[in-house]
């Protein structure tokens, strides 16, 4: 019985067929079409990644790598781009046609000159947008509805128009610094269309005064190192929000009374690097106002009342900070009561003028 099992075991082995030596690469024929069922079904391929650039996690980085033009087929699902550092001329239509879930865009220091109408036009989701160091002349209409940041400094920008703004009810910061940009050249209410702007920075310019018609909602304004004589009044009017103004490095010889009225929420002043000649008038009366920087400027004097209020029973915040040094104002000649609000000794700045 035993030897009758073993037989049948046995059996469908001796009617197998001799094994027969293949060629080394005829394995891979096996897989051809046609050749059988194939082992392997069709894998989509995915978005590639453009040549030199590098892609992770949704991020495409092409910086530096001398580009003349932004590069084609880029993955749909890119959410942010880098084509900083190359030699891009001009943003044509249909550079960004697929890219509707991209939410930062760096062209920083390319030879951009010219940005078609529609460029923009497919970024529904757009928040961020560095354009600086390049060779715009005016900013481009159309912009993203979504944007919330826009960086433009170091060009040729001559014009801000409230046509280019209009709309953008998302931006909340602005940045248009070091470019050859002069007061008449801004539209007045040119940034009233932003309804939500905070931080709004036009330094390094031509322009010889506060721009008019800035939003309410602004909470930090830097004019530093422009060609601006005087503050007045209306200038900073409907700027209650207002927590910091950078005026630094101007010309400015007069701060009008009444002007820091405008702005009570005011908490820090940079005048340093002007021509007042004296301090300027409602420090003593404004109650939020704790950082005041006066230094390298012509104040020949300081009176007791000119930093605090009459009385000490006053409400008001104290100062943390408050520079005079390098005025010809001399230290020894001002009352010890004239800084009876500010919180410590250390908070003044005085020295010797020159």
């Amino acid at each position: 019985m035993k030897v009758t099992v073993f037989f049948l075991l046995l059996l469908p082995l001796c009617l197998a067929k001799p094994f027969h030596q293949k060629g080394l690469f005829d394995f891979m024929l096996e897989d051809e079409p046609g050749s059988g069922d194939e082992v392997f079904p069709d894998i989509p391929i995915g978005p590639i990644c453009p040549f030199r650039c590098q892609c992770y996690l949704r991020v495409v980085q092409c910086s530096d790598l001398g580009l003349e033009q932004v590069p084609k087929d880029l993955p749909p699902d890119t959410t942010l781009l880098d084509l900083q550092n190359n030699n891009i001329k001009e943003i044509k239509d249909g550079d960004f046609k697929n890219l509707k879930d991209l939410h930062a865009l760096i062209l920083v220091n390319n030879k951009i000159s010219k940005i078609s109408p529609g460029a923009f036009a497919p970024l529904k989701k757009l928040e961020r947008l560095y354009l600086s160091k390049n060779s715009l002349k005016e900013l481009p209409e159309n912009m993203p509805k979504s944007l919330q940041e826009l960086r433009a400094h170091e060009n040729d920008i001559t014009k801000l128009r409230k046509a280019v703004f209009s709309g953008l009810n998302n931006m909340i910061v602005v940045e248009l610094g070091t470019n050859p940009l002069k007061s008449s050249g801004i539209e007045n209410g040119a940034f009233q269309g932003m309804k939500r702007l905070s931080y709004i920075r036009i330094s390094d310019t031509n322009i010889t005064s506060i721009p008019k018609g800035l939003p309410t909602s602004l909470t930090e304004l830097h004019l530093d190192g422009n060609k601006i004589t005087k503050v007045d009044a209306d200038s900073l009017g409907g700027l209650a929000n207002l927590a910091k103004l950078g005026l630094a490095f101007n010309n400015i010889v007069n701060v009008d009374n009444g002007s820091l009225a405008n702005v009570p929420h005011l908490r820090e002043l940079h005048l340093n690097n002007n021509e007042l000649g004296k301090v300027p008038g409602g420090l003593g009366e404004h109650k939020y106002i704790q950082v005041v920087y006066l230094h390298n400027n012509k104040i020949a004097a300081v009176s007791p009342n000119d930093f605090c209020p009459p009385g000490y029973n006053t409400k008001k915040a104290s100062y943390s900070g408050v520079s005079l040094f390098s005025n010809p104002v001399q230290y020894w000649e001002i009352q010890p009561s004239t800084f009876r609000c500010i919180y410590e000794r250390s908070a003044i700045q005085l020295g010797n003028y020159k």
